[in-house]
C-alpha cells in the first residue's frame, strides 16, 4: 500500500525503540519490518537503498521515507496533532532538545554496534572489553543526565508533567543500562521517570520484549 506506514527496525536498537514509542504516542498504526543487525542485514544492498548510512530505523510515512530517529520524532511532532513531544516555548524546546541530544548524540554514538564491535576486535578479551566500555560510557552519560534533571522545569517527567522527546530518548537508554548492569543507584530521578513511562501503554508496547521478531 503506497500510504502504509512501515517501520524498518531492529528490536534492540535504541533509535528504533525511540521511534516505536513516538509512533505509539501519536496513535500511528504501522507495520514493522525487521532488519537483523547481527546478521548484517543493514549492510545489504536492499537496506542501503533505503538508507545509504545503513542504519535503522527507516520510516515510510505519508508517502515519504524518513531516517534519523530524532528527525523522525520532530516530524511527528510537527505533523500529528497533540503529539506534545516539544514544549510550546523556545526555552522549553531548547531544554528538551538538550536532554534528548545528551542521550542520542553523546551516549548512543559511542555505544552503537559498529563502535563496540571495533572495541571488541581490538581487545584480548572482547566480551569483557564490551561490558567495561558500556558500563563506563552509559554510566557516565546517565550520571550527567541525572544532574541535568536538577532543574526547576523537571516534573514527573524530564520536562514538566507529560512525556516529551527527552523521555522518549531516555527510556531506551535506561533499558541498555540495565542490560549492561550499569549501577543506577545514584540516578533516582532517572529511575523514577523510567518507571512512570513504563506505566504508559505507548512506552510498554514499544519495549524490545514486545518488539522482538
Amino acid at each position: 500500500m503506497a500510504n502504509e506506514t512501515v517501520l524498518y527496525d531492529y528490536w534492540r536498537s535504541s533509535a528504533s525503540y525511540r521511534v516505536r514509542i513516538a509512533l505509539n504516542l501519536v496513535g500511528e498504526s504501522y507495520r514493522s519490518v525487521p532488519i537483523d543487525l547481527l546478521a548484517k542485514a543493514h549492510r545489504a544492498p536492499e537496506h542501503l537503498g533505503r538508507n545509504p548510512q545503513g542504519l535503522v530505523p527507516v520510516l515510510d510515512i505519508d508517502g515519504e521515507r524518513l531516517t534519523q530517529s530524532l528527525a523522525i520524532i520532530e516530524y511527528l511532532a510537527e505533523t500529528r496533532k497533540g503529539a506534545g513531544f516539544l514544549p510550546a516555548d523556545p526555552l522549553g524546546r531548547q531544554r528538551v532538545r538538550a536532554l534528548s541530544y545528551a542521550v542520542a548524540m553523546e551516549i548512543h554514538p559511542v555505544c552503537n554496534l559498529g563502535v563496540v564491535a571495533h572495541v571488541m576486535a581490538s581487545a584480548s578479551d572482547g566480551e569483557l572489553a564490551r561490558r567495561t566500555w558500556m558500563q563506563k560510557f552509559i554510566g557516565e552519560g546517565l550520571a550527567a543526565f541525572e544532574r541535568m534533571l536538577d532543574h526547576l522545569s523537571t516534573g514527573t517527567f524530564c520536562h514538566g508533567d507529560d512525556p516529551s522527546m527527552a523521555d522518549i530518548c531516555l527510556v531506551p537508554q535506561v533499558y541498555n543500562a540495565r542490560r549492561w548492569e550499569v549501577d543506577l543507584c545514584h540516578c533516582p530521578r532517572i529511575v523514577a521517570i523510567d518507571q512512570r513511562c513504563a506505566e504508559i501503554d505507548a512506552f510498554a508496547r514499544a519495549h524490545p520484549d514486545q518488539a522482538k521478531h
